[in-house]
């Protein structure tokens, strides 16, 4: 699939499948997670692959669709690394959700009820106390057909020059 098609398929897809994800797509993903923009090039992120039910089913207590998968991945950061890594994480998020949408898969940004429950989540993954567990990616396939949130058009989104200044 396209850069831009992907961008328009890309959706938050909470009822997954369990897909089998071959080595080669998941390198792919991970790529694409590791070329993002890192603010100067700090790279203070990891990712966490996680494929043993036993840990899926834990970490579904955040988002019970990471329990219906058979693969996730998990988004940490290091604050001490560099002052840019709330964005770092952010920007490796997006490559890696428009990977997965351009290799046929769905995934949904799973960061609120994580946060929630940090401490615990960060236990069941052994991450450091330091580090902050920000995102889970469960990698799957949409148990429905779906489509992409409605969005604002860019009349309304877009100012030219400054504030409140519609084009022409």
């Amino acid at each position: 699939m396209e850069l831009f098609e992907a961008i328009t398929k890309r959706a938050s897809v909470r009822r997954l499948r369990p897909a089998e994800v071959p080595d080669a797509d998941l390198d792919r993903i991970l790529d694409a997670g590791r070329r993002a923009p890192s603010g100067m090039n700090r790279q203070p992120i990891c990712f966490i692959v996680i494929k043993e039910p036993d840990t899926l089913g834990k970490l579904a207590q955040a988002q019970e669709c990471i329990g219906q998968v058979e693969l996730a991945i998990a988004i940490a950061a290091d604050p001490g690394k560099s002052p840019f890594w709330l964005e770092d994480v952010a920007a490796a998020t997006e490559n890696m959700l428009l990977a997965i949408t351009a290799l046929g898969y769905a995934s949904v940004w799973i960061e609120g009820r994580l946060l929630r429950a940090e401490a615990e989540h960060k236990h069941v993954l052994g991450v450091p106390e330091e580090m902050r567990l920000m995102v889970v990616l469960p990698v799957g396939l949409p148990d429905q057909p779906v489509q992409q949130a409605a969005k604002r058009s860019l009349q309304e989104m877009v100012h030219w020059g400054r504030y409140g200044q519609a084009c022409g």
